[in-house]
């Protein structure tokens, strides 16, 4: 499945978005690798192969047939530090092929015992690139510390990636503060099981108009998640789709650079969010966060 934005002059790049069955811990790191160098080999309509591959959330920490506190166990055990051979692996992988790789999010501990659901991005040259915790676990079930910063990454010459993980999508304040920091595309990476997917839908669509940013939603397939990955452009248009729970790749190339357009002249030339506040406006109180709104800040981190 492929899928193409319009480009007008700036350097697009081609994702790769692996809506693939969740791999049990303690899976062969071979296996792994051989789906991520299949999926490098891949092109586009074009021909074009992908630049960057992503795989969903905990695609490499599947726990199937435990009850929760088995479950819990084998996370904990397997966790990574994001320093060691397992994290050596992912960036030795991705410097093979030269591409950006997201490999879903895995379970990172660190030296306190506590234990997070983190995306780690590694950049073509090996490198750990940026690590996002998740803000906001799905309670009770999640039982990982939530995060409490937001990252981007920035890719050279193309764009910069905001990172969100599944139920953060819920939370319009997560989308709106990596936008605010200059994200062009918020990669948010799921495994929803449940009929809610349906929402999710809606909500990648809304979190891109709003934030005028690409949004990529991609979700695990059955039985580990409801499928239905999606990749939104920053006018809320679904540039390519996957329909159903099955196991598949989607492929499509885009040009970052569409959102700051967008942002600069408005969605379909009408709504310019982000120019709403003049610098000389009066704060606006924001009692549920304790903050404001400071019109003088409100602008998007400049490029």
């Amino acid at each position: 499945m492929t899928g193409t934005a319009q480009t007008d002059g700036a350097s697009p790049i081609t994702i790769a978005m692996a809506q693939y069955s969740q791999l049990p811990i303690g899976k062969p790191f071979g296996s792994f690798a051989n789906t991520v160098r299949s999926i490098a080999s891949e092109r586009d309509a074009e021909g074009r192969k992908p630049q960057l591959v992503v795989f969903p959330e905990m695609h490499l920490f599947g726990t199937p047939d435990m009850d929760g506190a088995q479950h819990r166990a084998a996370e904990r055990a397997a966790a990574t530090d994001l320093h060691d051979d397992f994290a050596r692996r992912l960036g030795g992988l991705a410097r093979e092929l030269g591409i950006w790789l997201i490999p879903g999010t895995v379970c990172e501990k660190n030296p306190s015992g506590h234990v997070f659901n983190t995306m780690p991005v590694f950049a073509p040259d090996g490198s750990l690139a940026a690590t996002y915790r998740k803000i906001c676990p799905w309670r009770p079930y999640e039982q990982y510390t939530p995060g409490t910063s937001f990252t981007t990454v920035d890719i050279p010459g193309v764009g910069r990636l905001g990172l969100t993980i599944c139920y953060d999508a819920w939370f319009p304040e997560i989308s709106r503060q990596v936008a605010w920091m200059g994200a062009d595309i918020i990669i948010n990476l799921v495994r929803t099981t449940t009929p809610d997917r349906r929402q999710e839908l809606v909500l990648a669509r809304a979190n891109a108009i709003v934030n005028q940013a690409f949004v990529l939603s991609l979700n695990a397939p059955a039985p580990e998640g409801f499928g239905e990955s999606i990749l939104v452009s920053p006018e809320g248009t679904p540039i390519v789709q996957i329909h159903g729970n099955e196991p598949d790749l989607a492929i499509a190339t885009v040009d970052l650079a569409q959102a700051r357009r967008v942002r600069d002249r408005g969605t379909l030339g009408i709504n310019r969010m982000w120019h709403q506040f003049g610098s000389d406006d009066a704060t606006i109180p924001l009692p549920l966060y304790q903050g404001r709104i400071d019109p003088s800040t409100w602008s998007p981190a400049p490029r």
